[in-house]
């Protein structure tokens, strides 16, 4: 059979043949990708990646960096300039000294001067133009980069090529893989948020025009931008003519303007110069009032310092007043022991927004104004800071019936502490007098002629001695009032520099209270607001009113605000005591409760140490004033110091007990309600534990609400106490 020949197999065409239509889409997918990747080109190149928030924020950091740089710069001229100063100091010639020696200060001083505007110079928010100027240095880059990148890769093409074409095809494979990772990620479809590419030509074509007017959407509001500077804080010519209009410069005179002002970003501004030769710095303090007048500020809004000679000054205001507003106690935010005697403790701030803080060593105080004027805040600043130095024994004579000093017997802060009595407060300055003997002994035998503070514990700390509302025992008619002041005066004469201080209150800042023998040993003095420049003199010193220091003239007048003066801090200015309120915030008795501590552990609260004084006073009385008496409620009682902790604890038992008791408006109480009451770590069991052991005896049954169960009765606790305060 013969073979039937198969038909002739002819070779079939390719997809790309047979499918032109395939061609077609390759190109058009190319094409858009050629699209997209140009678009991305084009973004970049435009910085449309970086909004401009950002920009703002880099340009920002740019102007801080140039700051930055300009202080850094300044550093090392003012550093430069004391280096020149120091070497003309060690010259060994004299004369080339005197001659140069003013002329480098001069250059030291101007250094510095240029340093303190630029470092309180703030670096104002970027411009609009700024930001444009950074955004076209980016676009200028970019641009420059991809030229560079262009010419770069010609002949690192072509010598990639060639190394392939000579046997080395790996390198070849890894610059087409590389290539064409970076082709994807240019050419691949936009999402949400990027750029779009340009349409083409037909896709604008086929899309319909609406020659309708639609609404355009909502455009989120940008906020414009005030980027113009501020005023000059104070020109030369402002300062110049208020000079000249107080008689401080005149004539032909110039000023030399050491420090160009500039307005720092709390709204301050200090500038530095030189006053005409013929005047000073202490001249034109004289005429503050005035000054600030023809500067349009007011007295409180600006300051004047001598800044190294006589006669260059440097001249600080702000815009607005700076105790227009109270500020609290930076105790409150960190209560911690204090060097009363080496850093004093903090009472308030002056002009300038600086605290002040007033040294417990070699000086008395005074501290008066008129009711409501703030005194007792700004005493309170300075007793409760002092209570922060263990080595301070603090005894508090009140001058009133209410409770304002109560929380310093209730913490055991208080040495000694009792209510308005002559004869108690005669017999306190009197054992004051003895001590003040015994402490000029303990010197004589240590070789000192004055208390230093390496040897504050040796003999016996400081004594505080804060006597509120003076008049109520040195008025005219009071009793005993010449014996007290006899002792009041002496104490301030001699007992300072055994380490016994005085703290004198009063509303009435009259002579007839404060004798001129006594004020004139007080050493630092705080006016707060009076009725008039004769009351202002009894308390700053004669002739002070008409120094420009008149606490009668304050306008508008603020609690805690007054006149300070304290010789031994350099202070004699306006100043405004801290907030401290005990009535709605109980802040008193909180930092109170902080300085107890404090002392506790350092043995020196009241009844953990051998008092002299207080000693003195019951042997003088009968009675104890220790901690404001048994009670400490400043009613002196029976010698509370005999009795031993327990018993004292006992005896705070039985009298929260009786507190619950009426609180409950009940005559008996069980417990466990009364020990909720008490508060505190006080527990049933340990309750329970302290009544018996202070001789309430045990627990009787009792009716309460119907039923009978066990309890105590009121009797039975008060006459526990009664034989415990009395023993």
């Amino acid at each position: 059979m013969a073979t039937e020949a198969l038909p002739e197999t002819k070779p079939q065409p390719t997809d790309i043949v047979t499918e032109p239509g395939r061609v077609d889409r390759a190109r058009a997918a190319f094409k858009e990708q050629r699209a997209h990747a140009a678009a991305r080109v084009k973004d970049w190149l435009a910085t449309r990646d970086i909004d401009d928030y950002e920009i703002m924020q880099l340009a920002g950091e740019r102007k801080q960096r140039r700051q930055d740089h300009k202080i850094t710069q300044q550093n090392r001229m003012v550093a430069e300039a004391h280096g020149r100063l120091a070497h003309a100091k060690a010259q060994t010639d004299v004369g080339t000294i005197v001659r140069g020696l003013a002329a480098l200060s001069g250059r030291v001083a101007a250094e510095e001067a240029k340093l303190a505007a630029l470092q309180n110079t703030p670096v104002l928010p970027p411009t609009e133009r700024e930001a444009n100027s950074l955004r076209h240095g980016k676009k200028a880059a970019r641009a420059g980069m991809v030229a560079a990148g262009g010419l770069a890769s010609l002949p690192a093409t072509g010598a990639a090529i060639e190394q392939a074409a000579n046997g080395q095809p790996l390198l070849l494979a890894v610059l087409g893989t590389a290539g064409g990772y970076g082709w994807y990620l240019v050419s691949r479809p936009f999402v949400a948020g990027q750029p779009a590419p340009s349409p083409s030509t037909t896709a604008q074509l086929a899309t319909p025009v609406n020659m309708t007017k639609r609404e355009q959407p909502e455009q989120p509001f940008r906020q414009r931008e005030f980027n113009a500077p501020p005023p000059p804080a104070l020109t030369v010519k402002e300062l110049e003519d208020a000079l000249r209009a107080i008689g401080e410069v005149r004539g032909e005179e110039q000023l030399q303007i050491l420090a160009v002002p500039q307005r720092d970003t709390d709204g301050n501004t200090t500038v530095v110069f030189d006053l005409p030769p013929r005047t000073t710095v202490a001249e034109l303090k004289k005429k503050l009032p005035r000054l600030a007048g023809a500067l349009g500020r007011d007295v409180s809004m600006v300051d004047v310092e001598k800044a190294g000679t006589e006669a260059r000054s440097s001249l600080w205001l702000t815009d607005q007043d700076p105790f227009a507003a109270t500020r609290p106690s930076p105790l409150l935010k960190k209560p911690a022991q204090l060097d009363a005697w080496k850093d004093g403790v903090p009472v308030g701030w002056n002009k300038r927004g600086i605290t002040i803080n007033l040294a417990i060593n070699n000086q008395s105080f005074v501290i008066a104004g008129t009711s409501r004027s703030g005194k007792g805040v700004g005493a309170s600043n300075l007793v409760v800071g002092s209570s922060f130095d263990p080595r301070i024994n603090l005894r508090i004579v009140a001058g009133k019936q209410n409770a304002e000093w109560n929380p310093y017997a209730k913490t055991g802060v208080a040495a000694t502490y009792f209510k308005p009595d002559p004869a108690r407060l005669l017999a306190l300055l009197k054992a004051l007098l003895a001590d003040k003997d015994r402490r000029e002994l303990a010197l004589n035998d240590l070789g000192k002629s004055k208390l230093v503070a390496p040897i504050l514990d040796q003999i016996g700390g400081l004594e505080v001695v804060v006597i509120d509302e003076l008049a109520t025992y040195t008025r005219p008619g009071k009793p005993l009032r010449e014996e007290i002041l006899e002792a009041l005066i002496e104490l301030s004469a001699v007992a300072l520099g055994a380490g016994i201080i005085l703290v004198l209150i009063t509303q009435y800042p009259e002579v007839d209270v404060i004798p001129q023998a006594l004020s004139a040993n007080l050493g630092a003095k705080w006016a707060m607001r009076v009725e008039n420049a004769t009351q202002s003199n009894a308390i700053l010193g004669a002739g002070q009113a008409g120094a420009g220091r008149d606490a009668s003239k304050f306008d508008p007048p603020r609690p805690g605000f007054g006149w300070l003066v304290n010789p031994f801090a350099g202070v004699t200015d306006l100043a405004r005591s801290f907030d401290l309120d005990e009535d709605e915030r109980g802040e008193i008795s909180m930092l109170l409760e902080k300085a107890a501590k404090i002392r506790e552990s350092a043995g020196r609260l009241a009844g953990q140490w051998e008092d002299p004084i207080e000693q003195h006073l019951l042997n003088a009385t009968g009675l104890s004033s220790a901690a404001g008496g048994p009670k400490r409620d400043g009613v002196p009682g029976r010698n509370v110091l005999n009795h031993t902790p327990e018993q004292r604890q006992q005896m705070d038992a039985l009298r929260g007990s009786l507190a619950a008791m009426k609180t409950l408006a009940r005559d008996v109480a069980q417990v466990d309600e009364m020990a909720e009451i008490i508060g505190g770590r006080m527990t049933e069991t340990r309750l329970g534990e302290l009544l018996r052991a202070a001789g309430a005896g045990g627990t009787v049954k009792v009716w309460i609400d119907g039923r009978r169960v066990n309890g105590y009765q009121e009797g039975d606790i008060a006459d526990a106490l009664s034989l415990l305060e009395g023993a």
